[in-house]
């Protein structure tokens, strides 16, 4: 949308077809693989004008907080592969002999398990083989000359029977790298939203200084013809002093405006790296001309999206889903814990070879079963874990409501300040044009005599003060498009597409 300004057009609008402009990829793991040296990025934050995009670009691929999220989210997927580690295949070796004494038996034996996921189970299976002889109460270590095979499982009948520790962590583990994961997005949706908010924070503060500027500069070339004048008696030397006032007014001003520039530049330096991840303060010969970024999209663009979708799919909300899942399994596990222990166990093995010292009572096909049954009476510990599992469980569903309803609150809030924001720069505007305006005519009135030098010092600095309210009505634009890309996740806008 074309605005004029008069007094000196301000030279920033929007950024969103620059930032499509630049190819993006996710962000690696590491600040020093992300640009090597040479690289565009690297260029293009030491020399010419400053675009949003290659600022979107910077605070993504280097950003710390952002690569501490993938730190974390790597941290995360090492627990899930620890938590897998627990149905990780057992292998377990054993020699038993006898040096001295009555009795000359030994053995040895190699055996293997593997956990299973349902029911609890494990299965193994052994070798072992002894020699010599053994005392009656340890003659369950006979076996004969070619050793004895034996395979066997457990299983849970009760508790651990659906679920126990092991299996819960495995779990627990993959929905929280999906969490990291999820928080990954989170921390950039926060890092380049106010990262673009500090570069428009950084142009506007730039228009500022020109405007203050050229306000400057007026006064200053009537001072010249001031003093002309006076010297020649045409003006009286209260009208020199009265410039001089002026003169000294503006000057303040600019000064203000330029230790703004320079806050803001700095704010920005926070979020603009170069390729090894150093903070770069942006220089006033940076600002970009106005035919190098876009215009803001307007309302109707910006609110085609369902914004229902679109909230539902917030990484908040995602997140209290997969954390409402994890509650879910804790009290799976807890109510796991009040079940009473049953396990059955079944074993199968068989000797080979020459009858061994044992004699023929070993030389057969055993089939072996069994169950166990334990539980304690009271289960005061366990009915205390699955209270407070439960108590957790609707903290979370309390939680996620809020949120929820907060997010939506404040998109709402988000869509009513975007629209009042364009609204009141194309006011701005027309009230630019219309004090650009006055000064033209006050200035011709006083040239011709009719005017008052005043009056022409008052025109001025209102039409100064128009073009700077002009400047932050679009600033608050800016920011409010750019919170509305963000609550939206409006990736390409954000450049983390």
């Amino acid at each position: 949308m074309a605005r004029a300004l008069t007094l000196t057009r301000w030279r920033w609008l929007a950024c969103s077809a620059a930032l499509m402009a630049l190819p993006l990829s996710p962000a690696p793991a590491l600040a020093q693989d992300i640009v090597p040296v040479g690289d565009p990025l690297e260029v293009a934050l030491t020399t010419g004008p400053l675009l949003p995009g290659e600022v979107l670009r910077s605070s993504a691929l280097t950003f710390p907080s952002i690569l501490e999220a993938f730190e974390r989210e790597a941290a995360a997927r090492s627990d899930q592969l620890s938590a897998d580690g627990a149905f990780d295949l057992m292998l377990k070796g054993e020699y038993y002999d006898r040096l001295t004494g009555f009795y000359s038996g030994g053995f040895g034996k190699v055996e293997a398990r593997q956990p299973l996921r349902p029911f609890g189970a494990e299965v193994f299976g052994s070798y072992r083989a002894s020699d010599g002889d053994f005392p009656i109460y340890e003659n369950y270590n006979f076996t004969n000359r070619l050793g004895e095979a034996k395979v066997g499982a457990l299983f849970s009948l009760l508790r651990n029977r659906d679920i126990d520790q092991r299996r819960f962590a495995i779990e627990d583990t993959r929905l929280a790298a999906s969490q990291a994961r999820l928080d990954v997005l989170l921390v950039q949706l926060n890092v380049q939203h106010e990262a673009l908010r500090a570069y428009w924070r950084w142009v506007a503060a730039g228009e500022e200084i020109r405007v203050f500027e050229e306000l400057l500069e007026i006064a200053e070339a009537r001072q010249v013809g001031l003093s002309r004048e006076v010297s020649e008696g045409a003006r009286p030397r209260i009208a020199l002093t009265e410039n001089e006032q002026n003169l000294l007014r503006r000057r303040t001003l600019l000064e203000e405006a330029k230790r703004n520039f320079a806050t803001a530049a700095n704010s920005l330096g926070f979020y603009l790296r170069d390729a090894n991840g150093q903070m770069y303060v942006p220089t006033r010969e940076q600002l970009p001309d106005t035919d190098m970024v876009a215009a803001m999209a307007e309302m109707e663009t910006l609110v085609a999206a369902p914004l229902n979708a679109v909230i539902r799919s917030r990484p908040e909300l995602q997140t209290f889903r997969l954390a409402l899942e994890r509650a879910t399994n804790r009290v799976a596990l807890r109510r796991n814990d009040l079940l009473p222990r049953l396990d059955a166990s079944v074993e199968l093995s068989r000797d080979f070879g020459e009858i061994g010292p044992g004699g023929p009572s070993f030389d057969s096909t055993d089939t072996v079963v069994g169950l166990t049954f334990t539980v304690p009476l009271q289960r005061r510990e366990a009915r205390g874990r699955l209270q407070r599992a439960e108590a957790e469980l609707r903290e979370t569903e309390l939680r996620q409501r809020r949120i929820a309803d907060q997010i939506t609150t404040e998109v709402g809030n988000i869509l009513e300040n975007l629209g009042a924001a364009q609204k009141l720069a194309e006011l701005a505007d027309a009230e630019v044009t219309q004090a650009s305006r006055m000064v033209q005519a006050e200035r011709t009135r006083f040239r011709l005599g009719a005017g008052d030098f005043f009056l022409v010092n008052l025109r001025e600095e209102s039409a100064a003060d128009a073009q700077v309210r002009a400047i932050r009505a679009e600033l608050a634009g800016r920011l409010a498009e750019a919170s509305y890309n963000a609550a939206t996740m409006n990736l390409d806008a954000l450049g983390l597409e």
